[in-house]
């Protein structure tokens, strides 16, 4: 299979208004596949992918830090796959798998509810300063965590929660979850720019984030998490951009993933029931399933429902299309009733001051060009 990048026509609609977003600020570089029955339709990569040191003129292949991408496309599909073997049960409890897990407040959380983001878990901690940086302390550093809800009554999208299910994956198999990755994903859509921990090698290729983490550490500081030396400086750039990744050696359970559009494609594929080689039909039929019925959001297994209000799905997705975003400023929504597939890859930390741009706006227009791109191409 060739997942390399080829001739492609651009939409002049999406284009011209992602240009014209790089013109604003928004971010400094954005490549975008529309893709129907597997095929891509539309497809286009504008500005620079690195504005510091140099710069770097946009390509197709270039390589982006997916951030929370990683948790539907690694993660949530590992844990389907296995749910689909019998080897999980949605509503087994995690302390059975993870010991840190039996105390009397969270006993009772399920494998479902962290992969619905139902669990009561926090939002983010600072796990390099929980622990202080020892990464061994943190499955229990994260139990130890007061809840923020009941489990079960409320959606509180928690990177905590798929840090978990990136231990327990880990626990169960006996390998590291990007050996998991590679094995049971990587190889067998033979990606071959999809990956945790890019080598200095690759670095060029790289879309470059944010310079040193002053956004995380802001957040830290406001929850007086307490002192950390260890802040990097740097423009990150070929490495994991998430600070927790980037403590747990680059590959974690909610980001890590690196890939170019067209490789990021290949893994989207496979939650469709027509085109999925890694899933049976009817365990792709889940993520079309809303799981957190008259809760805040609607919520599937590792992906969020476009019926859920102000979702960036927008206004011309089906309510049962299932999408996410990364917080580098990515995105991929699925259609699975027409077999559409949207990617967005931007870097909208890279090179811009605090506050970093709110893009939803643009995801959701991205979407909406997009499908009447589609429709009239097909009319």
């Amino acid at each position: 299979m060739d997942n390399g990048p080829k001739p492609m026509f651009p939409n002049p609609e999406i284009s011209r208004f992602l240009s014209e977003r790089i013109d604003k600020g928004d971010f400094p570089s954005a490549v975008y596949v529309v893709a129907q029955k597997g095929e891509v339709v539309f497809a286009d990569a504008l500005g620079h992918s690195v504005l510091e040191p140099y710069r770097i003129v946009n390509k197709f292949d270039t390589i982006y830090d997916l951030a929370s991408l990683t948790k539907p496309l690694v993660t949530g599909l590992l844990c389907a796959r296995r749910i689909e073997a019998g080897e999980l049960t949605p509503d087994s409890a995690v302390a059975h798998y993870l010991p840190e897990f039996d105390r009397t407040d969270k006993q009772m959380i399920t494998i479902r509810e962290l992969l619905t983001h139902t669990s009561g878990l926090p939002a983010w901690r600072p796990l390099y300063i929980l622990t202080e940086n020892e990464p061994d302390r943190t499955a229990g550093a994260i139990a130890n965590l007061d809840l923020e809800n009941k489990p079960g009554t409320h959606v509180l999208y928690s990177d905590l929660g798929f840090v978990t299910l990136g231990f327990l994956l880990e626990r169960i198999t006996g390998h590291r979850l990007s050996e998991l990755a590679q094995q049971e994903i990587f190889d067998v859509l033979k990606l071959k720019q999809t990956l945790f921990n890019p080598v200095l090698a690759l670095q060029t290729g790289i879309a470059a984030s944010e310079t040193g983490n002053e956004y995380e550490h802001d957040m830290a500081d406001q929850m007086e998490a307490g002192h950390y030396r260890e802040w990097r400086q740097h423009v990150i750039w070929g490495e994991v951009h998430d600070g927790n990744a980037y403590f747990l050696g680059g590959a974690a359970g909610h980001a890590g993933l690196f890939s170019t559009a067209f490789e990021t494609l290949q893994i989207a594929k496979q939650f469709l029931s027509a085109s999925s080689r890694l899933l049976k039909p009817a365990t792709c039929e889940m993520f079309r399933v809303n799981m957190t019925p008259d809760l805040n959001e609607a919520r599937s297994l590792g992906w969020q429902l476009a019926e859920t209000k102000d979702s960036t799905a927008g206004p011309d997705l089906p309510k049962d299309s299932f999408g996410h975003n990364g917080f580098t400023g990515t995105s991929c929504w699925i259609d699975s009733g027409n077999e559409r597939i949207y990617i967005l890859l931007t870097n909208r930390t890279h090179a811009r001051k605090l506050p970093f741009s709110n893009i939803n706006a643009v995801r959701r227009e991205f979407h909406t060009l997009a499908t009447d791109a589609l429709d009239a191409y097909l009319s």
